[in-house]
């Protein structure tokens, strides 16, 4: 398969579960669906995704991810106005507040450490969250692991996100 194939069969696993039960954005106001006040935000595109998007929507934008590489390139960044079509939403969005991380006996799902800024469920951690959700993201997880450009990615973010932890 793929990364394209396997990024498309993880969303698709995300496609019916939410963190909490109901809609979380209603708790903070979708605020992961907002730009910071300099206008930078979005969600990271995992490997093989941006093809999905083709042709490119009219309610987003791509940028680099300038904080961190994978093979020696920046990772793309989507950007949305806020809202977009819910069968839409990148793998990281359907992922949140949980990312992929890589494990000693392969990938998981931990708490994103960047949610913090945004995110009231962070202080529940994954008891807070709708167990479906944190199994079909740990499944998820377990899939992209399997392909090797997705793995390379889970390793670069999960390095990624250990200088985070050291803030």
């Amino acid at each position: 398969m793929t990364a394209k194939d396997t990024v498309r069969a993880a969303r698709e696993m995300l496609e019916k579960v939410t963190p909490l039960k109901g809609d979380c954005g209603r708790v903070c106001g979708a605020a992961c669906c907002r730009p910071d006040e300099t206008g930078r935000g979005g969600m990271l595109l995992f490997p093989g995704e941006e093809a999905l998007y083709a042709p490119w929507p009219d309610w987003a934008r791509l940028e680099e991810a300038g904080d961190f590489s994978v093979d020696g390139r920046a990772p793309k960044l989507l950007v949305c106005r806020g809202e977009c079509p819910r069968a839409e939403r990148p793998l990281a969005c359907r992922l949140f507040p949980l990312t992929p991380v890589a494990r000693e006996e392969g990938a998981g799902v931990d708490m994103d450490v960047r949610a913090w800024a945004v995110c009231p469920l962070m202080e529940h951690g994954r008891r807070g969250l709708n167990p479906a959700f944190v199994r079909a993201a740990e499944e998820a997880a377990r899939l992209l692991w399997e392909e090797p450009a997705c793995r390379r990615f889970i390793r670069a973010l999960t390095a990624h996100l250990e200088a985070w932890r050291s803030f």
